[in-house]
């Protein structure tokens, strides 16, 4: 796929920056793809993938090369969380380490804020955020609006390019 030129993607698929969507700009072969039918489909993961050039890659990786003309060096983060939302304005370019710090909260979790949680001993609710894979242990509160400001002003601290999103 890395052979691939930015012009000779140009050719054979169009990308609308403003819904993120990729159309075939030609017929494909065989007669089933008509030039202006949505490229790609929807995997079970919320991703979305489109073969093109004899290769599968997701949208998202798609568009960022599509706008920019190379490949993103590392990871990409839908802004917003929508993995099959790839308009170029909802893709940046992150770590890994930053990547994970915009994901949703767990289902699993109580709070509703990630890195809060009830302390089921003290019966109080706790605060914890991970920083260079690792956890610290951000204290024991009373209250969990107490939890939940000590958990944003650490993000701010130690997240200061992410979005807040508790």
């Amino acid at each position: 796929m890395h052979s691939l030129t930015q012009d000779q993607l140009k050719t054979l698929i169009h990308y609308d920056p403003h819904t993120g969507h990729f159309t075939w700009a030609i017929d494909r072969p065989g007669g089933r793809v008509k030039a202006g039918d949505r490229a790609g489909t929807t995997h079970y993961s919320g991703y979305r993938y489109v073969t093109v050039a004899g290769s599968t890659v997701t949208e998202h990786r798609l568009a960022w090369f599509y706008t920019h003309g190379r490949w993103p060096s590392g990871d990409l983060d839908h802004i917003n969380r929508v993995r099959h939302d790839n308009r170029i304005d909802n893709l940046r370019e992150a770590t890994r380490s930053e990547n994970c710090q915009n994901q949703p909260i767990r289902k699993s979790n109580r709070s509703g804020v990630t890195g809060v949680y009830h302390h089921k001993v003290s019966n109080k609710w706790a605060a914890t955020i991970n920083v260079n894979k690792k956890q610290m242990h951000l204290g024991v509160y009373d209250t969990l609006e107490e939890a939940i400001q000590v958990r944003r002003n650490a993000e701010l601290e130690h997240y200061p390019n992410a979005n807040a999103h508790i």
